[in-house]
């Protein structure tokens, strides 16, 4: 495996590989508890030693900095920028999902695109071909992200994909025939698959440890937020007359994106892809940046031992499973890895969440939702009215969900969740069965219809969630973690030496 020079003699036996997967045990157990407070005085640091029972090193232990949650968020002016940069990243990708469905009911948009009039005979075709290609331009997407990221790093990577979601914004902006449409939002489609995976990805790696989950679920927010915001701004211009009504919105999508590429600058690199490549006292400078503290601060400096730790736990792993491969070769391997026989359980549970939540057709409803319910009888303009109704009662949901979800915890919370989903998916299967054909003659049924539209891993260690999985290879991965843990320890004897 390809290894690069390393810029501190004092910890060269550190190996860095920069095409390394993210590994979620990102911090350092400590062997006995210590509480510190460091020198501001509205930031106290608390290091939390490993569960009662557990003697082996591991690298999943608790750092923080100050208040977690939504309190938490105002603790400094990187944490309060960085959960703007969540907002500003989810909120481009919603937007994008969102600006279509009332964009394609316009009558000033199915004038300049006679393939969207209801007069075609392959409108539905031509609209459905339209939605279609942002989808499958983000599945493409969501393959370019890893590699550019881990290459040029994330913060210029997501600058990139702004570049990249403008200029499909720009074309469909522009568009004066349906197929320069359609191929804008394929390109709008790249840009946004890529930005839903990059600006989290960022966003994880700066933040502090004990706000994270908060911010990456704050960007689920502001994806919704996006979506409503489009919805309604779209709604707003259709009553403008020309072209105007449907280009400005679109145009308008560009806004937040560049926003983004712009005050995505204003940040350091993150520590942790510093650290993959090699530069890892840059990484540590780039950390105590970020938590506005001093590089010597104990706090900064327990974190970055973190981030250099899960490093050499990687590389060892790898070495071991995959000796002697590198670059390309050994991304692809990793992602077989997947698929092993102690992985495919989880594997099968986080693609099958995420598959599953998108399969229950909530973007068909934001897509369609003027054309569903105009199907079921009611007017052009109630239909408008109700799909707004819908996209603010999913934003309304969604911010419950964002201040209960650490109390109920995510595993309750989506089984209660699909829960309540089944019961009008099934009125609704049923009504249409029954009334499909005669809607107009069966005015109630129709809005019962409508009606029906409108709707744990919490406390576990690392080590139980993989008895959980199924995979007891934890005997070999102490192991290293031992090793990792006592290179560490070195290493910071030697630092506090010089």
């Amino acid at each position: 495996m390809d290894r690069e020079a390393h810029d501190d003699d004092s910890i060269d036996d550190i190996d860095t590989n920069p095409l390394l997967p993210g590994h979620p045990r990102n911090e350092l157990y400590i062997d006995s508890p210590i509480e510190e407070t460091s020198s501001d005085a509205q930031q106290v640091a608390v290091i939390h030693s490993p569960p009662t029972g557990l003697n082996q090193p591991k690298l999943a232990g608790n750092v923080t900095y100050g208040p977690q949650g939504v309190r938490g968020l105002t603790t400094s002016r990187y944490v309060f920028g960085a959960a703007f940069l969540a907002s500003l990243g989810g909120f481009s990708f919603g937007y994008d999902q969102g600006v279509i469905s009332v964009v394609i009911v316009m009558e000033q948009f199915q004038a300049a695109f006679p393939e969207m009039s209801i007069d075609d005979p392959y409108q539905s075709y031509n609209t459905g071909l339209m939605t279609a290609m942002l989808e499958f331009g983000a599945f493409l997407g969501c393959f370019l992200m890893p590699s550019l990221a881990d290459t040029i790093s994330r913060k210029w990577a997501i600058t990139v994909v702004v570049v990249v979601f403008c200029l499909g914004s720009i074309i469909q902006t522009a568009a004066k025939s349906y197929m320069t449409l359609v191929f804008g939002r394929l390109i709008g489609g790249v840009g946004v698959g890529t930005l839903a995976m990059g600006a989290p990805l960022y966003i994880s790696e700066i933040a502090p440890p004990h706000l994270r989950g908060t911010l990456l679920v704050l960007e689920a927010v502001s994806i919704v937020t996006g979506v409503c915001s489009a919805y309604w701004i779209s709604y707003g211009t259709s009553f403008l007359q020309g072209q105007i009504a449907f280009r400005l919105p679109f145009g308008l999508q560009m806004a937040c994106a560049i926003l983004l590429g712009i005050g995505i600058h204003f940040y350091p690199y993150s520590p942790r892809w510093l650290a993959l490549i090699g530069r890892k006292q840059e990484a540590l400078d780039s950390l105590a940046q970020l938590r506005d503290l001093p590089a010597s601060d104990d706090t900064v400096k327990t974190e970055w031992e973190g981030i250099i730790a899960e490093v050499r736990f990687q590389n060892v792993m790898l070495e071991r499973t995959h000796p002697r491969i590198g670059g390309i070769a050994l991304e692809l391997l990793t992602w077989f890895d997947l698929f092993k026989r102690k992985s495919w359980r989880r594997t099968a549970v986080g693609v099958g969440v995420g598959f599953f939540q998108q399969f229950s057709g909530i973007n068909a409803f934001i897509y369609y939702a003027p054309i569903l319910f105009r199907s079921l009888g009611q007017t052009h303009d109630m239909s408008l009215i109700l799909s707004g109704i819908l996209n603010l009662m999913q934003l309304i949901a969604v911010i419950i969900c964002f201040f209960i979800i650490d109390l109920v915890g995510r595993r309750s919370l989506a089984i209660n969740g699909a829960i309540a989903m089944t019961f009008p998916y099934v009125v609704m299967s049923f009504l249409a069965w029954m009334y499909s054909g005669s809607w107009k003659s069966h005015q109630g049924a129709g809005w019962l219809e409508v009606s029906m539209a409108f709707p744990e891993t919490k406390g576990k260690t690392l080590e139980e969630m993989d008895e959980l999985f199924g995979d007891l290879s934890g005997r070999e991965e102490n192991e290293v973690l031992r090793e990792a843990t006592e290179t560490i320890s070195r290493m910071r004897i030697s630092l506090e030496d010089t």
